[in-house]
Order: C-alpha cells, then structure tokens, then sequence
C-alpha cells in the first residue's frame, strides 16, 4: 500500500521556584513555542492496518450494507489544566495516578532498544521520540490477541494487556500539562473505514472505548477511499501540534484503521541564555570539514555533570520539571561508538560518576526534523505475527487485518529563549557538594541529545551531526 506522508509529533522545575513563577502569563499565540519556547519538539506516528482481501467467515446477509457501521464519532476530554504555581493540583494528580517504577523502566527499556537500531551513522541529524511509538504501539497491542498480544506486551515489556492500559492512562496524565510556562500533550486517534471494497467492517465498541477512557484517543469514522479523508487526518495532526506540523496524508482504499499518536512539547530553560553571548563560530563535522552556527553560551559556577568512558555529560533543567542532557563525547570518539547498543545509550544517557563543579556551556542553536520506518526496527525485536496476515487483532475486528506500515517523523528546535521574567535567573543549590572540577560542554563536534521527562521517561534521544542543516 501506498506510504503516508506525515509528520509525527514532540516533548522538573524544582519545587522551590514554583512560588516564583505566580505572575508568568501565558503567551496566547499559537506559534509561541517559535518566540518564547526554549524547546519544541513534535512528532506524529501513523500506525496503518489493512483487512485482508477475504473476508473470512461472513455470507451475503452478514455483509450486507444494513449491518454497516455508522456510529457518530466518539471525541475525547483531555484532563483540566492546572497553573504552573499550582502545587497541591500536581500533588493530587501524582498520588491518583500512580505509575510503576516497573513501567517506567519497561518505556526507558524499549526507548533504548530501538533508538539503538535507529540512530545509526549515516552523518545526517536525528530525533526520535519512543514515546511516541510506545503510546502507538500500546494502542494497538490493547486489540490483540493470543500470540500477537504476546508479541507486542513483550516488546513493551508488560506482562498483560491490563496493566498496560492502566499504567499508560496513570502516566498520560501524570505527563500532561498545559500552563503559563509550557505544554506537554500526547495525543491519540483512531481513524475507522466502515467500508473495504463494498463491504461493511465492524469494529468492537470496547476498543473504541478503551482507546478514548486510557489512551485519550478520539475516533473518526472515515473513508479511506477519498482524497479527502487524508486532509481530515492532517488538520487533527495540525491542531494537536499547534499548527507546528500541517502535513500532506495520502489515502489507500485497501487501508480499513489508521491509529495516530501525536506528542507535542515545548518548555522553557530554568536559568536564559543571554542573546547578547550568542556568537557564530565554527562546528566541525564527523567528515572533518567546518559549518559556520550560532552558539548560545553561559557558565555556572556550581552545577552538576558526569563522566563516563568516551563522554562527558550534563544537564540543563526545564521549568516543568524536564530537563534537556546532553553528551559530548571524547575528542576522536563519534557519537555513534556511544550509541552502538542499548547498554552503551543507557550508560551515556544515565551513567559515568557523578562531579559537582563549574560547567561551561558552547551549544549551537539547532532546528531539524527526522523520518523514519519502524517495521523492521520491531521486527528485528522480535515483533512479526502483527505485520502477517495471520495477525490476531481481534479485539479491534472481527475481521483479519494486520498492521501494514509504522511511520515516524519527528521535530526538534532550541534557543536561547525560555525565561519570560527575571524570577528564573537564579537558581538555587540545596545541600551542593564542594566544586570537583570543571566540564567543558563545549558542543562544536558531532553530539547526542535527549530530553527527559519528570517520571524519567525518555521523550526524546537524537544525534546533532551539523546544525547548520
């Protein structure tokens, strides 16, 4: 079947700056991540299914054109929004919405497993968000069965369906939010075609109802078969993502579900970058030669870093308790040696002995986006009855389909921007230990990039090859 072409979509402050941020106010237009956001991150994954060209065990009547689907579309209710000084809200939500640390390191697990296969040397730069297809592929493994289910919980690294679906409503919306500092919204839909080839497809109403109360998935009843249904899948893509993403979706009759994850993230850094220290200088490429970029700098007297074999590491933190790390590694090291298994990722990401002493920081400004096919990446873990057409999506159908395509584009951006008052200038450094050295962060080679989440989710991992593209 035809390929898509879609965007796909992406994304603590500490307590004590929480009073400080009271009198923030919220940017109204919808294109401020361009203007205040310090980070914007968006991603889209389209995960296509098709029916099988025989439609197994239905006679004349059963398919007639009476028993066609036409349910009205079933729309979503995000969780309310919560100001940024609002302490006793987040608290609420924390303790109603509990999250394994099992889960947790089941989603960092699986983030590390594919980005090792797809962040590979080819000099160009990447961002991937394994969240993104973590929520997808989670949607999805919710209407399998038997040994299809057992494929895709493996992979995902839980043990039944259950859980699964329990553990991502917790942590959707322990991850949510949307206030006066920034926005992180995971998104999902289900796109349904009633009809395949003059045929009526039914769809199991506790999917779709599933999808909506765990996943926060609205559903959309379409036909694939017109031109038109891929401007509909496009204009929810560019709503959920600000307006950031507005991309071209073609449509394939032979296509009967489409699941859709969207995340958009933008946020700003605790302590600015100074535009007036912002200087071009020189980057140098893996292939030796030189890209000319603009550099954001700043120093800090007493922060934390670490380091590792081949790397040095550091962190900048982001106003809704997120933080941004980045790694540099050794003069003569590519960043592909850091990347070269999971192992290697986690202990660049996570490892090395921990300093406290100045960090001096040289980051170029950078803003490119990522393509990527998954199908083969999960395949190569283990995952294949879903993509045969053996495939047991019972609980979505009644009918024999089986995933056909898992696409990814993705979206990342920095600056210096990120403070809009002066309340977030200083940071502050409870119990800090005596200064051990220095970390020179100077990013004018070839580095690695991940942003965190609150919970210690990996929303984004990436490579920077040349910032000038």
């Amino acid at each position: 079947m035809k390929e898509r072409k879609i965007f796909d979509a992406i994304t603590n402050v500490r307590e004590d700056l929480i009073e400080e941020a009271a009198n923030i106010k919220l940017k109204k237009n919808k294109q401020i991540w361009q203007r205040a956001a310090v980070l914007a991150a968006c991603a889209v994954l389209v995960l296509a299914v098709v029916l099988l060209a025989t439609i197994l065990g239905k006679d004349d009547k059963q398919m007639g054109k009476d028993d066609k689907q036409t349910g009205p579309l079933l729309n979503v209710v995000y969780p309310e929004v919560y100001a940024f000084d609002d302490y006793d809200t987040r608290m609420t939500i924390r303790d109603q919405n509990p999250v394994d640390d099992t889960f947790i390191e089941a989603i960092n697990d699986f983030s590390y497993r594919t980005a090792a296969q797809l962040l590979s040397d080819d000099g160009l730069n990447k961002s991937y968000s394994p969240l993104s297809l973590y929520y997808a592929l989670s949607l999805a493994a919710s209407g399998a069965r038997e040994d299809t289910a057992a494929e895709l919980l493996d992979v995902l690294g839980v043990k039944d369906t259950e859980t699964l679906t329990q553990q991502c409503g917790n942590l959707y919306r322990m991850l949510y939010y949307e206030n006066e500092i920034g926005k992180l919204k995971i998104a999902n839909s289900i796109w349904l075609d009633n009809d395949y080839l003059g045929q009526p497809v039914k769809f199991e109403d506790s999917f779709v109802k599933q999808a909506a109360d765990d996943f926060y998935a609205s559903s959309h009843h379409v036909d694939f078969a017109q031109a038109d249904t891929g401007k509909q899948m496009a204009a929810w893509i560019a709503e959920q993502t600000q307006g950031t993403l507005s991309p071209e979706i073609d449509t394939d009759p032979e296509q009967i579900l489409a699941i859709i994850n969207t995340i958009y993230f933008y946020d700003q850094w605790i302590d600015k970058f100074s535009k007036d220290k912002t200087a071009e200088d020189i980057f140098y490429l893996a292939d030796g030669s030189e890209a000319k970029s603009d550099f954001m700098n700043q120093t800090y007297d007493t922060a934390g870093f670490s380091r590792g074999t081949n790397f040095t590491r550091a962190g900048l933190a982001l106003k809704n308790s997120a933080q941004m790390v980045f790694v540099l590694p050794d003069q003569g090291v590519s960043p592909y040696d850091l990347l070269a298994s999971p192992e290697l990722m986690r202990q660049a990401i996570e490892g090395g002995d921990a300093y406290n002493g100045e960090v001096v920081w040289k980051i170029p400004k950078f803003n490119f986006g990522s393509e990527f096919e998954l199908k083969e990446t999960l395949a190569n873990l283990g995952v294949e009855r879903a993509f045969q057409q053996e495939a047991d999506f019972s609980g979505i159908t009644d009918h024999a389909a089986f995933i056909s395509s898992i696409r990814q584009e993705s979206h990342i951006a920095i600056d210096e921007n990120g403070v809009e008052a002066s309340a977030f200038t200083k940071i502050d450094y409870a119990g800090a230990a005596l200064p051990e050295g220095r970390a020179d962060m100077i990013l004018d080679r070839p580095f690695v990039f991940a942003v965190i989440g609150k919970n210690g989710n990996l929303l984004f991992v990436g490579v920077c090859e040349n910032p000038a593209k």
